[in-house]
């Protein structure tokens, strides 16, 4: 157990029930894995249920129990065969699990509790209107229901519970603001730094804002290079944007590239390359996913980390920039923001091509003095908001609260 972790006043059981722990899916996946692993340091037992197929080996030290494609009766007849193990089960996200859970669940003692992770945000009404209209009424058959029943339908801060107020309806849950965050990064490894280098030359060649995540359109990608291209146009010397991360839309991907070239900027596209092949340099870098032994290197390699998204209910990457002493460079649909503007940890402005330039020059015009003060600022910001132990204590306890109010019911 780590110095900083207090034993429990009594070790939850929880069941965390998610559609994948791979880490390219994104954010829930790499909180899942990051405060799995705090609760388990402070005492609790935790399992996790997944779609991941039979045999997938156990992504860590826990119990894992991957059941394979999504199927009601299997995940149904599982819960209602060990739903008694538990004290809580927690579900991670919408439309795939929290129905059949409320459903398994229904008349046992077991709560169940559920995260939305961001799905209930209204961009994704405006983005995608016909998806919406079929979720709506998914929502009046199924969701609307799941959700009611839940002990707690948990946010990660409140403007993501203030956003999921008007976006489904009928609305009615018991909500809950949950402190979120990501694990402390490990200590600072030359030899990781050194192959990070040698694996992409590029990024030893001189400074480097980074974007380091999933790519998706709500991750206002597009709007980023259009504003670099313009921002490269102003400042021929300005440090290089590197673009790090899987995408899972070949034409997506293809659609991003086609805006860097018709912006007129050169690419190095180290994510197509023959592996070991050294792209000629270029003031847009691509490269794959990173997993943790190049992440964090990269991380602490960058001058600032970047993130122009349209919606982002948290942001683990952001967090692990804090955690990393990296100033953060990112939109006000990030609902972290006024967080990490009130800490000085980073820049804030819209999620535009117009508001990603403003960005991008208000971090130029920083003197070296205020760059290093927001370093600074944002180490701080993390051990003081974001930082997984703290996280990991307020789901115990609210864990604890719904099985304690669950008990009272049913005597």
């Amino acid at each position: 157990m780590p110095p900083d972790a207090a034993p429990p006043d009594r070790p939850r059981r929880i069941l965390r029930v998610i559609h994948t722990l791979r880490r390219e899916s994104g954010g829930p996946s790499e909180s899942v894995l990051r405060s799995t692993a705090a609760l388990l340091a402070l005492g609790h037992q935790v399992a996790v249920v997944t779609e991941d197929p039979p045999g997938t080996p156990p992504p860590a030290a826990f119990p894992f129990h991957p059941l394979g494609r999504r199927d009601d009766a299997t995940l149904g007849a599982w819960l209602r065969a060990h739903h008694g193990e538990f004290d809580a089960v927690l579900v991670h996200g919408l439309w795939q699990n929290a129905a059949p859970v409320h459903r398994a669940l229904r008349g046992t003692a077991t709560p169940h509790l559920v995260f939305p992770h961001g799905m209930l945000d209204p961009w994704f009404r405006r983005a995608y209107p016909l998806k919406h209209l079929k979720k709506q009424l998914y929502w009046w058959r199924h969701e609307a229901a799941a959700l009611h029943a839940a002990a707690a339908v948990c946010f990660t801060c409140e403007a993501e519970r203030d956003l999921a107020r008007g976006t489904f309806f009928p609305y009615r849950v018991r909500e809950r603001v949950v402190a979120y965050g990501t694990a402390r990064p490990p200590a600072v490894d030359p030899a990781a730094q050194a192959a990070l280098m040698a694996r992409f030359p590029v990024l030893g060649r001189g400074p480097f804002l980074l974007f380091l995540g999933r790519i998706h359109d709500k991750k206002g990608v597009r709007e980023l290079i259009a504003a670099y291209a313009a921002f490269r146009g102003e400042h021929p010397a300005a440090p290089r944007l590197v673009i790090a991360g899987p995408c899972a839309d070949p034409a997506e991907a293809a659609g991003l590239r086609r805006v860097a070239r018709e912006a007129g900027l050169a690419q190095a596209d180290y994510a197509d390359a023959p592996s070991g092949e050294d792209p000629p340099d270029a003031p847009l870098v691509w490269l794959p996913m990173l997993d943790d032994a190049a992440k964090w290197p990269a991380l602490r390699a960058c001058e600032a980390f970047v993130l122009l998204s349209h919606q982002e209910n948290f942001g683990i990457a952001v967090a692990e920039a804090l955690a990393c002493g990296r100033p953060v460079l990112i939109s006000d649909k990030v609902n972290i923001w006024r967080e990490i503007a009130a800490d000085q940890a980073g820049l804030v402005r819209p999620d535009t091509v117009a508001g990603g330039l403003a960005l991008l020059r208000a971090w130029q015009a920083l003197p070296a003095s205020a760059r290093e003060a927001m370093a600074r600022a944002a180490l701080v910001c993390f051990e003081s908001r974001f930082e997984i132990t703290r996280a990991a204590r307020d789901l115990a306890a609210v864990v604890g609260e719904a099985s304690g109010a669950m008990l009272k019911s049913t005597r």
